[in-house]
């Protein structure tokens, strides 16, 4: 499942052929197992009218712990793509990489309408200008007394997403602003696209920006498992992404995996192995092992061994697993 490494504290921004972690720049080879697409603490319920009280507290000492659960199941990293207004802490997730020898990379940019902050005025700013504010964090980082350089930098852009099955007036903004940012920085995107199939709108505006389909990952596609959407999305040349694994929140996500095993076993076999990652969502205090939930490792414990089951060798798993997000994650040549 890849081999473990040290966290790198050296503080340092990555460049081209690089992935930039909380804590410094590391090579690919060093990433191993990872989890692409989860969150270490989440707030959601706070805006008007959501009454549900969708929340991950995310206390250190309990994240240390569920963290530390993960690594021993074989894990070496995990990027966190909890995005601002809902509590994003890049300092925080330093203090967390160096806490649990794993490897974490953060998000940047404005996850969907209902949660962009007010002072981010994104309806009152031009593309370019949001895409300067990405391209900052990258180049500058933000100020963390603790990190090596006093800095802290995030090293994939996203979760950017849509509330709906379209893309509002500001999502295509803030979508058309990630693209620019991510060929300025060469990071990749990565998307919220839940519950229908407008990752392919997502991603026709990220190609009309100039964006390399390869370094697009669009999101929670188990959610919509529906073969014909998952191959235009490999055909087009970006990245499906089936993150909802373990989750028990819907009817579907409760009896849905054999579905979703069948979409990857289909998906692999009609080769496309190296447009495919695999995560979990953590972001709710009852997913958390600690709660009774599976915590960060249901993937190894629990669907991994389904796959294999399924007649998904151990090479394609570690494509999967490690290759594939190592290959996302890492820097590319700015234009």
């Amino acid at each position: 499942m890849g081999r473990m490494s040290t966290p790198a504290a050296n503080g340092r921004r990555a460049k081209p052929g690089e992935i930039q972690t909380v804590r410094g720049a590391i090579a690919p080879a060093d990433l191993g197992f990872t989890l692409p697409h989860e969150h270490t603490k989440v707030a959601l319920w706070w805006i008007e009218n959501r009454w549900d009280y969708w929340e991950l507290i995310g206390e250190e000492p309990r994240m240390i712990e569920e963290l530390a659960a993960y690594k021993g199941e074989g894990g070496s990293a995990l990027v966190d793509l909890t995005l601002q207004s809902i509590g994003r802490d890049l300092p925080r997730l330093a203090r967390l990489s160096a806490a649990t020898g794993l490897h974490i990379v953060g998000g940047s940019g404005w996850y969907r309408t209902a949660y962009y902050p007010p002072e981010a005025r994104i309806d009152q700013r031009s593309v370019d200008d949001l895409a300067d504010e990405i391209v900052a964090e990258f180049e500058e980082g933000l100020p963390d007394a603790d990190a090596p350089g006093g800095r802290v930098r995030p090293g994939i852009i996203g979760e950017i997403g849509s509330d709906k099955p379209w893309l509002t007036a500001q999502e295509e903004r803030v979508f058309r602003a990630a693209a620019r940012a991510a060929m300025r920085t060469g990071a990749a995107v990565t998307t919220h696209a839940a519950q229908s199939a407008v990752g392919l709108a997502q991603l026709t505006v990220l190609e009309e920006e100039g964006l390399d389909p390869a370094r697009v990952v669009i999101g929670h596609c188990d959610s919509w498992p529906r073969i014909d959407h998952w191959r235009e999305i490999a055909r087009r040349g970006a990245t499906v992404e089936a993150d909802f694994l373990g989750m028990s929140f819907t009817p579907l996500e409760r009896a849905g995996e054999p579905r979703v095993i069948e979409l990857i076993t289909t998906l692999l076999n009609e080769g496309h192995a190296d447009r495919l990652m695999l995560s979990q969502d953590v972001c709710h205090d009852s997913q958390l092992a600690s709660y009774g939930g599976a915590g960060y490792t249901y993937l190894q414990r629990n669907f991994l061994p389904r796959l294999t089951a399924a007649g998904v060798d151990a090479a394609t798993i570690q494509k999967i697993t490690v290759e594939n997000p190592a290959r996302i994650l890492t820097l590319v040549a700015p234009r």
